[in-house]
């Protein structure tokens, strides 16, 4: 019995290679559109100019350089040949009728009717060749013309701004000069094109920027708008949707967004509200009651508890109010520092502060000065050494926190951000156990359009840095 083997077939190579030839051009146009983006502009305004000049300049570029091969090449070659075929003339002329009395009729007829200055020279030898132009479609058309209709050693001078152009033919016993305007030869009048062309672009320039700008101007005042929101700033007076209607469109759900937040905002205050009376209320009446008992030892346990439930109470509803509700207003650094350092003394810490830029910020001075606070609270108290540098400027407000404590281990730096969480054998930033402080601290820079990050400090513990838009 005889078993036969099946063999696979061989992989499609064509096709692979077609793949691994697409793969190659996705990434090539990815890494090249990566290094154009690096120096495109970032603004809308600037990428739309360039959308509308682009295009007009492409457009221009290809209709001027058709004109240019086509339109100005062929006048400048008939033009070219018209002259050669007149100087040509003239040299039949002379050469037919060599005698000398008749160079003077011949002189006559040249300048009269062909427009032509000519001149005949001793034969000597014609001048040395001159520079010739890098591009000047005019030497190349008049030599060729010369040498094709006339083919006689020749000299020519195209060069320079004169108006003029000199011509030397080698004759037999003589040497033919000739005097020609440079527009017989030549298709002088192209730059009334490019004029035209230039002045039509300037026009289209001057309708098509003013109403860019009145069209990007709405998308403006939303984005003002939304980042005032984020801030937690009153929405600007003058703001009201304007614009293409998708920017209108935009505007009114972003009200409508805004409104419906600011609701629930309200709503949720009002809430915590009542729920912080009440429990308040329950409170005291557990303090009437200790002061009413008489065993010193339970008073001290229960009223401790009781301190601990108010606290844990205060926590709570901060992180639910989140500050929200405190209107934006002038923040000084300096005084909130000079606080810090009489804090540090009490806690018996080393504190360094600095301030880069100026000194005063617009934020909500409540809910940041608790921001600061916190933060550096728990550095003093786990570190010795604490240095605190403020940078304000360039619409930017950073603040660093450096200590040598034992710092946050880098892959729990996230989780502790987290309600709730608290850190067993490492710091902790809530003194009351609920572990709502690095959420509350967070939730308020990024209630201004910020955050607050932990990195490695340069002293060998923590660094918290806090960064906001001001």
């Amino acid at each position: 019995m005889t078993t036969t083997k099946l063999q696979t077939p061989p992989p499609d190579s064509f096709r692979t290679r077609l793949s691994h030839a697409r793969a190659f051009l996705r990434k090539a146009w990815r890494h090249f559109w990566h290094r154009i983006s690096r120096y495109m502009p970032k603004r809308l305004y600037a990428r739309s100019l360039i959308i509308i000049i682009a295009p007009m300049i492409l457009l221009q570029s290809v209709i001027a350089f058709d004109f240019m091969e086509r339109h100005w090449q062929t006048v400048t070659q008939r033009l070219s040949q018209a002259v050669t075929r007149d100087i040509a003339a003239i040299i039949d002329l002379v050469e037919t009728y060599p005698d000398d009395a008749d160079y003077a009729n011949i002189i006559r007829i040249a300048q009269d009717r062909m427009q032509l200055k000519i001149d005949l020279l001793p034969p000597e030898p014609l001048p040395a060749p001159g520079p010739k132009p890098f591009f000047s479609i005019l030497d190349q058309i008049l030599s060729e013309e010369i040498t094709r209709q006339i083919n006689r050693p020749f000299w020519l001078d195209t060069v320079g701004d004169s108006n003029i152009i000199e011509l030397r033919i080698q004759l037999e016993t003589k040497v033919l000069r000739v005097f020609v305007r440079r527009s017989q030869a030549y298709a002088s009048n192209t730059h009334i094109f490019l004029l035209w062309m230039v002045g039509t672009s300037l026009v289209l320039l001057m309708i098509a920027i003013p109403f860019l700008r009145n069209q990007i101007r709405p998308i403006l005042a939303l984005a003002e708008a939304a980042e005032s929101f984020g801030k937690g700033q009153p929405m600007p007076p003058d703001f009201r949707p304007r614009g293409a209607e998708e920017v209108r469109r935009a505007g009114f759900a972003f009200m409508q967004m805004r409104a419906r937040i600011e609701k629930q905002i309200e709503q949720r205050t009002a809430m915590l509200t009542g729920v912080s009376h009440d429990l308040r209320t329950i409170l005291t009446r557990f303090k009437l009651q200790l002061a009413l008992t008489r065993t010193k030892t339970d008073i001290e346990a229960l009223g401790k508890d009781i301190d601990d439930m108010q606290s844990m109470l205060e926590g709570y509803l901060a992180f639910a109010r989140g500050e929200a509700a405190e209107e934006s207003g002038p923040f000084d650094l300096a005084n909130s520092f000079q606080r810090l350092e009489d804090e540090a003394k009490l806690r018996k810490c080393q504190l360094k502060t600095s301030i880069t830029g100026y000194p005063t910020v617009q934020v909500r001075p409540n809910a940041f000065a608790r921001l600061i606070t916190n933060v550096a609270g728990n550095a003093f108290r786990y570190a010795k050494n604490v240095e605190i540098n403020a940078t304000h400027g360039n619409g930017w407000l950073t603040i660093t926190i450096d200590d040598d404590g034992p710092g946050i281990a880098s892959e729990k730096r996230e989780d502790v951000f987290k309600p709730f969480v608290r850190l067993d054998e490492a710091r902790n930033l809530d003194a009351s156990g609920t572990g709502l402080g690095l959420p509350i601290a967070r939730d308020i820079a990024r209630s201004h359009g910020g955050d607050l990050t932990f990195d490695d400090s340069r002293l060998g513990g923590l660094r918290a840095i806090i960064k906001i838009p001001a």
